[in-house]
């Protein structure tokens, strides 16, 4: 089964969320044909300009910007409603540096032997290595931890299903919202990290980290590949 822990017995199956949740009509704000498409074009232009970047102002980041940002990405859908995801914000210096040195320890044996030649030779043109300098100099870390279960009050297991596609729409819905407000960021996936990391935060057994993501302002001086995303014609196909 893909779930062992379901239960035979109907007293112990009890929904993610209470049965009578009452429902509710839903009544978005209505738009005109022409507002949709205006607000489609202007969206577009917006996330166009998002770029990944590995230099930070060390200018700090309002706390209330952050809630809000983290508030957005706990807006996105999940399955069942599990809400499987923490995001641990880390502003202290201390344990930023603490993070680094976990990241560069183990990419540092990511580069030299765990990935692939093929893998470090298409990341050259990044300018990237071992050495991440962003983790320390960044005003805050977002590192986006994915919940594989959870507890109900009756001590058993809270399976939460498709949790992986939700945090990775929950990350999208966090980008979104960092590109929204000015900021920028770098999604850093830390490979063979997440024990040591976990282990720093203190965060439970039932947590996978699966973003680490340095956010703040453009240091003045970044610069960015002057790359080229796929047109459309590349990435949708009509059915």
């Amino acid at each position: 089964m893909e779930y062992p822990d379901d239960e035979d017995d109907q007293d112990c199956l009890v929904p993610a969320i209470s049965e009578d949740t009452p429902h509710i009509p839903y009544r978005p704000l209505q738009r005109s044909s022409e507002e949709v498409l205006q607000r489609s074009r202007d969206y577009y232009e917006l996330m166009a300009q998002r770029r990944t970047v590995r230099r930070f102002s060390t200018e700090p980041i309002p706390q209330e910007v952050l809630d809000n940002i983290v508030k957005t990405a706990g807006t996105a859908p999940s399955g069942a409603h599990t809400e499987p995801w923490t995001f641990v914000v880390v502003q202290d210096p201390n344990i930023k540096a603490a993070i680094r040195d976990i990241v560069e320890e183990e990419e540092e044996e990511n580069y030299n032997r765990r990935m692939s030649r093929q893998w470090v030779t298409d990341l050259k043109p990044f300018a990237t290595n071992h050495q991440k300098p962003y983790i320390s100099e960044a005003p805050a870390l977002i590192l986006v931890f994915r919940q594989t279960y959870s507890w109900r009050s009756d001590g058993k297991k809270r399976m939460h299903y498709y949790n992986e596609i939700s945090v990775a729409i929950a990350a999208g819905f966090l980008l979104a919202a960092i590109q929204y407000c000015g900021l920028v960021a770098l999604t850093s996936t830390p490979l063979n990290c997440n024990a040591r990391l976990r282990e720093l935060l203190s965060r439970p057994s039932n947590e996978r980290l699966e973003l680490l993501l340095p956010v703040g302002r453009p240091h003045k001086e970044v610069t960015v590949p002057d790359i080229r995303r796929k047109n459309l014609d590349k990435i949708m196909v009509h059915g």
